[in-house]
């Protein structure tokens, strides 16, 4: 099992990297995301799953730890393979796809190619419960955050606080990095209000 492979690009194409280790060629399929960090003629380390089935084995490559470890949890869901996970993580980075899916944005993992409604359900189903241990290198998004400023701002408005105020307040805790979830910006914008 190839766990990690450090060495040099040989080649770039759209969504895969040709890497030169020790001598051996490897192709290895890429997100736009890992593609974005990759320069032809430099050194490498990427992240390897190998997918092995019965009759291929497929080498995908992650620049990022959470963006591996997102890829290899989208693959646990019925209906998603490691092609269209790789479009997946390819489509939004990793900070704003576990927003999406842990704030039930299905309308943002819609804009992805290759998931309709249904798809992105399913996700967001199977999934929104098991991202915990995905350690993100970036904050939660504006946009992947969408909805959990919204249900923060509804729960600071029902605690009484003015629209204007709730949505100052849900906004500047959002950008808090260690604020990942509804109750952690709730609290943390209460911290704001009551100052």
């Amino acid at each position: 099992m190839i766990t990690f492979l450090k060495g040099y690009v040989e080649e770039l194409e759209e969504n895969k990297a040709h890497l030169d280790v020790g001598g051996v060629g490897y192709g290895v399929e890429i997100s736009a995301q890992t593609l974005a960090h990759l320069k032809q003629g430099t050194e490498v380390k990427l992240l390897i799953h190998h997918h092995i089935t019965d009759s291929d084995q497929r080498l995908f490559g992650f620049y990022a730890k959470d963006e591996m470890q997102l890829f290899e949890k989208l693959i646990t869901v019925k209906g998603v393979g490691p092609k269209l996970g790789i479009t997946i993580v390819s489509g939004l980075p990793a900070d704003h796809l576990i927003g999406a899916i842990t704030g039930k944005d299905a309308a943002s993992l819609s804009r992805v190619p290759g998931i309709g409604k249904k798809t992105a359900e399913r996700i967001i189903l199977e999934l929104k419960d098991k991202l915990g241990d995905v350690k993100t290198s970036g904050g939660v998004s504006k946009p992947a955050a969408g909805n959990i400023t919204d249900e923060v701002v509804s729960a600071l408005e029902s605690l009484g606080f003015k629209k204007r105020q709730a949505e100052e307040a849900a906004s500047k805790a959002l950008q808090e990095e260690d604020v990942k979830t509804v109750p952690a910006a709730i609290k943390k914008a209460l911290s704001y209000l009551n100052k």
